[in-house]
């Protein structure tokens, strides 16, 4: 086994497992700042005695599934233009990102809503019939009652972009992908591909049973 992993520059794996983190990190960041307004805005407007707006309704869906349906390969491609528009490079770290959320925010959003259609509507009734607006019927009984379908959503989506930056290595996106493809496909180094597959199996894992244990404690409370 040592022998096996001799010629392994552990530098490299280092320096794309923090890549790799990194593009996790401002991604999910980013996925739930945009994917959470939008899956309540989906939830809402899809709502009769709600913000009750079919159309917009219809029309957001519409956006969250044409976005949903692009292979990521495919967005990561056509957004070149637009991601050397606002980060100056479509290649590393930084050229990876806006495609990442442009992938996996529809996704989230479509999660939330689901979450939210979960909490029962008698608190919701309970809610409007106590006086209480909009804005209380999100943050005191939406958000709180759905705490752990969210969570899920957000573990499940963290997986996702973990398969997404991977996948961004075949045009230069960095990490831990782009140093299987660089070495372990193009050089035939079986040592680095091995690595970088434990390594990413090792991330979901842990990604999973964090989210795991954060849906027990919620559970609990």
């Amino acid at each position: 086994m040592l022998a096996f992993l001799a010629e392994i520059d552990w530098g490299d794996v280092a320096e794309a497992g923090v890549d790799t983190l990194t593009m996790l990190g401002w991604a999910l960041g980013f996925t739930v700042l945009i994917g959470l307004p939008l899956g309540i805005l989906l939830y809402l407007t899809g709502q009769p005695r709600l913000l009750y707006a079919p159309l917009l309704h219809r029309v957001l869906s519409l956006l969250v599934n044409i976005m949903r349906s692009l292979p990521f390969i495919i967005l990561l491609i056509v957004m070149i233009p637009f991601t050397t528009l606002i980060t100056g490079t479509s290649l590393g770290v930084q050229g990876t990102i806006p495609p990442l959320v442009a992938g996996c925010a529809p996704f989230f959003a479509r999660l939330v809503e689901t979450s939210l259609r979960e909490v029962d509507h008698g608190l919701v009734e309970a809610s409007w019939a106590m006086g209480g607006n909009t804005w209380q019927l999100i943050w005191h009984t939406l958000l709180p009652e759905s705490r752990s379908g969210l969570i899920a959503a957000v573990t499940v989506t963290a997986i996702v972009l973990v398969d997404y930056t991977s996948m961004a290595g075949v045009i230069g996106g960095g990490g831990l992908g782009d140093l299987a493809i660089r070495f372990g496909y193009q050089r035939f180094q079986t040592d680095v591909m091995a690595v970088t597959v434990v390594l990413l199996i090792a991330l979901v894992q842990i990604l999973q049973m964090s989210g795991d244990r954060l849906v027990r404690r919620m559970s609990r409370k």
